[in-house]
């Protein structure tokens, strides 16, 4: 087995073309480029049991002979994957080599005859070995194609191999890079954009994926891994947020919210002098999100449901065309920021942060021993305090202001996204099962305080149109509208405050599953 540990980027063709003639870049060669086609083929049960556990298998024609590869992911390191090669002489997968290998407990009950050929990538690959800091670097522009049936994708990539040394040259380097040329952080690996061509989801939405950590990993290799999860789920859902995908824009407000949440709970060790500017990024990156997907769930949850109660008013109608008519200028202003140069910077500065940020590479003793401490020392008092500090806000709901049932739902979110970064390291049945208990109640208690903010949000839309000056006969209809609105969600208050009570409550008396 051998651990290869990369960086991705992305960059325009004609940026790729012009890169390996940089002169900074030729004077860190330390040896001959060197230029190939590599054909691989990646293969799959129909199921697609390998994409599920985050295992590739493909064999790869390259100068006339044959590799096969298992990849699966490193629990220990954000940027690493365990690989499995073994020269084989024919285009099927031979899987004597695959035992012992994440691969192994896949292939059983008949699932090895089952492998089919999924999807193909077909690239023209150019390799510099490079000399970065005090590492060894292999710099490779691929130029190609992925292809699925009848569908395909271009590829124009540099993939940063570190061949021996730190990973902080890696990421030194890949912002050298992003200063020459239009360089954007790849989030994607070739395999992920194959499967998602194959199925014809390669502008969808997608969800967070699952975090494999290592009990015995440090507290900072665990917070890179969780920060460059959140910004894979929050950066491939730009495809989606181009196209004006309400479900995109909402995964990748959560991304960013899980992102967030990930910097406050390690803001033990993630404090440098950098910290702050990313966070207000991120800030910015989720005000220019937030009017489509709020102008949404208003149209969506409050408008259609008052529509059918409320069957034969016109007003209301009139109030929705609004609505519509600032949702659409929301994704509009969406759509702007994601293709922006300020929305590609901050993406990669904050994944080089992530990587190797100041914060990484602290030395004073105290800082030092923060950074190694063990994971599974470190999550168990994160997820005490903040269950203690939620159970004492909730039982106070009913004497909460909106603004700090505001405050307490944010502290609901971030808690529950941390049960989500830790779950790996409390994996027993009981438990999994304690987890879920605890998950459910955060997740009722959010939704509860949700509709509380939604109603305050929609307090203050109402109070500006009142104070908006106009008073034209379509103006008074739609405050009609929206008095009617407020009245009727106002009627739900009541509950939704009972109900985080009780539900921090239980919150209080569930069996924590970190023990």
């Amino acid at each position: 087995m051998a651990i290869e540990t990369e960086l991705k980027l992305t960059a325009p063709a004609h940026a790729l073309q012009k890169l390996s003639r940089q002169p900074w870049l030729r004077a860190m060669a330390i040896g001959r480029g060197k230029k190939e086609r590599l054909v691989s083929v990646y293969f799959d049960t129909p199921d697609c049991k390998l994409e599920h556990r985050h295992i590739a298998l493909r064999i790869r024609r390259q100068a006339g002979k044959r590799m096969q590869t298992i990849k699966a992911q490193d629990g220990a390191n954000a940027l690493s994957r365990a690989e499995w090669e073994h020269p084989v002489s024919s285009n099927r997968p031979h899987l004597g080599p695959a035992k012992g290998t994440p691969l192994e407990p896949l292939l059983k009950n008949g699932a090895k005859k089952m492998l089919r050929p999924m999807f193909e990538t077909n690239i023209e690959r150019t390799t510099i070995p490079l000399r970065a800091g005090h590492s060894e670097v292999e710099l490779a522009i691929d130029r190609g194609f992925i292809r699925a049936g009848k569908r395909r994708v271009s590829v124009h990539e540099i993939e940063l191999e570190l061949k021996h040394g730190d990973s902080r040259d890696l990421a030194a380097l890949a912002g050298r890079l992003a200063e020459s040329e239009q360089v954007a952080y790849g989030a994607l690996t070739k395999a992920e954009r194959g499967y998602a061509l194959k199925a014809g989801r390669h502008q969808q939405p997608v969800e967070a994926g699952a975090i494999a950590l290592d009990p015995a990993q440090s507290v900072a290799s665990a917070f890179a891994k969780i920060g460059l999860s959140c910004l894979h789920h929050l950066s491939g859902n730009e495809p989606a947020v181009r196209k004006g995908d309400s479900e995109g824009v909402h995964q990748m407000r959560v991304g960013l919210r899980r992102l967030r949440a990930a910097i406050s709970v390690f803001k033990e060790i993630a404090t440098d002098e950098r910290t702050e500017a990313i966070k207000d990024e991120l800030k910015w990156l989720t005000e220019q999100l937030g009017p489509a997907r709020d102008f949404d769930v208003m149209i969506e949850d409050a408008l259609h449901p008052l529509r059918d109660e409320q069957q034969g008013k016109p007003e209301i109608k009139l109030l929705q065309s609004d609505v519509e008519e600032k949702r659409e200028e929301g994704f509009a202003k969406a759509k702007a920021a994601v293709a922006s140069e300020r929305y590609r910077k901050l993406v990669l500065d904050t994944a080089l942060w992530l990587i190797a940020g100041p914060w990484s590479r602290r030395e004073d003793a105290l800082a030092q021993a923060a950074l190694q401490r063990q994971v599974d020392g470190f999550a168990p008092d994160v997820l005490r305090k903040r269950r203690k500090k939620i159970v004492k806000k909730s039982r106070k709901a009913d004497e909460l202001d909106a603004l700090g049932r505001h405050k307490l739902r944010i502290a609901v979110k971030k808690l529950r996204y941390s049960t989500e970064f830790f779950a790996s390291l409390f994996a027993g049945n009981k438990q999994k099962s304690a987890r879920e208990r605890i998950e459910d109640l955060l997740k009722t208690l959010q939704d509860a305080l949700g509709t509380l903010n939604d109603i305050a949000m929609h307090d203050k839309f109402a109070d500006q149109m009142v104070r908006g000056g106009k008073r034209t006969k379509n103006d008074l209809q739609k405050t009609y509208a929206m008095g009617l609105l407020s009245g009727s969600e106002h009627r739900l208050a009541g509950a939704c405050i009972a109900k985080a009570k009780k539900t921090g409550e239980k919150l209080a008396a569930a069996k924590p599953f970190w023990r």
